[in-house]
């Protein structure tokens, strides 16, 4: 145990080193992420923007689907791995892989059958539709990649080759922001352009994991496998948490949609697409620290060393502190600057996001405690209380906040939405924290 780097007497300074990498990769991927929604925005219109919001609980559960899988088959495949049952492990992996592949390709078929009902269904407007379906169909080309890409990401480190899942998801990034712009400023493609910038991104991690895992000789390869239901399920089962959790913010995201498109329109969902991606990269800080430290909170827990534990909880607590305040003074005093990147200053779209920044902004207050609270719980085995949290934090309270305050307050219920939730969320945080103090040491 003395060389494992996870035992040792941990300061903030090393603590914060070690989570480096996860927050680096997290913050780049929030940012190739808002860069590419600005391409759209800049060099195409705010209309085109909205058309990525509306469709986006596709991707959602696309992602959902994948990252299911692989979580939930990664238990099973480490856990023949661990007890020396080799060729079984690869075996799974092999069907489980298929099994993704396949998934992708039904969702290919049924959503080239019934795009024009799916892009009514998910809130478009005759405006937006040409713009929706020009993405969606693209994109949809590239599905089974993307659910390919998932599991090959998770898996990489199965394997043993983290620090090659890494480097592609930075290739990936990288490429599907050259390829953005080549394909809708040179190339003139429009909305079309950002689908198969980001469809190419998603072929890259494919087909390096394709031929890698068909080449390896290592501890994980493909190879002839059989059909296991059992397994299927069990993958699912295992790896349900992280659908709901997709699925969560599919489901958000259509009624944010729906219901700006109620009250103002397409600027209106133009200007909420805007504070949901901001949100995104501004939330990485925290998630990527969480997922960071989590190993480390798992470790001294398994070893019982209270005195550890108790001092990494309390960097943590003063670091997610510390974040909180930086995070919501710098969107408050920053916001405009923000929403200036996607918008117009003079265009409604940027007022309606700018006056829209100003209240979200106290939502970053507390999401930073929510974050880690639920990524503690994991790292502490506890799935069961993590997922509950979760659950109350996305379908729960957010759902509840989009579909009633809009009917009190308008506009403004709109912006309160998610900094309520996540306000009431932090209070119920606190609580589970201060509850479970004692049988967890920390």
């Amino acid at each position: 145990m003395d060389d494992n780097i996870l035992d040792q007497e941990w300061s903030a300074g090393s603590l914060l080193r070690f989570a480096f990498p996860t927050i680096t990769m997290m913050i780049f991927m929030g940012l190739y992420t808002i860069v590419d929604t600005i391409f759209v925005a800049q060099f195409v219109n705010t209309d085109a923007l909205s058309a990525i919001n509306i469709v986006c609980p596709i991707i959602n559960s696309t992602v959902g689907l994948g990252t299911m899988i692989a979580t939930g088959g990664n238990a099973i495949i480490s856990r023949k791995m661990g007890a020396g049952r080799q060729r079984e492990a690869k075996e799974d992996f092999t069907l489980l892989v298929i099994t993704g592949a396949v998934a992708g390709f039904l969702i290919l078929l049924g959503g080239i059958i019934w795009i024009d009902k799916i892009i009514y269904a998910l809130g478009a407007s005759g405006l937006l539709f040409p713009y929706c379906k020009g993405y969606l169909m693209t994109l949809l080309l590239f599905i089974p990649a993307n659910v390919l890409q998932t599991l090959f990401s998770n898996l990489f480190a199965t394997a043993g080759k983290p620090g090659l899942g890494f480097g592609l998801s930075v290739l990936a990034g990288t490429a599907n922001l050259i390829l953005d712009y080549i394909f809708i400023v040179p190339c003139g493609l429009g909305i079309r352009g950002a689908a198969l910038g980001t469809g190419f991104g998603y072929l890259i991690p494919t087909a390096v994991g394709l031929v890698y895992f068909a080449r390896s000789k290592g501890t994980l390869s493909f190879t002839k496998t059989k059909w296991k239901g059992a397994v299927i399920w069990e993958s699912c089962f295992n790896g349900s948490s992280e659908m709901v959790s997709q699925l969560a913010a599919a489901v958000t995201t259509f009624l944010f949609n729906r219901t700006m498109m109620h009250l103002l329109g397409e600027d209106g969902v133009a200007a909420i697409t805007i504070i949901i991606y901001s949100q995104f990269l501004l939330n990485t800080l925290y998630i990527g620290f969480s997922i960071g430290v989590a190993p480390i909170i798992g470790f001294h827990y398994g070893n019982k060393n209270d005195v550890q534990q108790k001092k990494v909880f309390s960097i943590s607590m003063r670091f997610i502190a510390a974040a909180s305040v930086v995070l919501f003074l710098g969107s408050i005093f920053g916001g405009s600057r923000i929403v200036r990147l996607f918008a117009e200053e003079t265009s409604e779209v940027y007022r309606i996001a700018a006056d829209g920044f100003a209240i979200f902004s106290y939502s970053f207050l507390f999401c930073g405690l929510n974050s880690f609270t639920s990524a503690m719980f994991t790292a502490l085995s506890n799935g069961k209380l993590s997922a509950v949290l979760s659950f109350l934090r996305t379908f729960g309270l957010l759902t509840s906040g989009i579909l009633l305050l809009p009917r009190i307050w308008g506009i403004t219920g709109v912006w309160l939405a998610v900094p309520v939730a996540e306000g009431i969320m932090a209070a119920v945080s606190a609580i589970f924290l201060a509850h479970y103090r004692k049988r967890y040491a920390y």
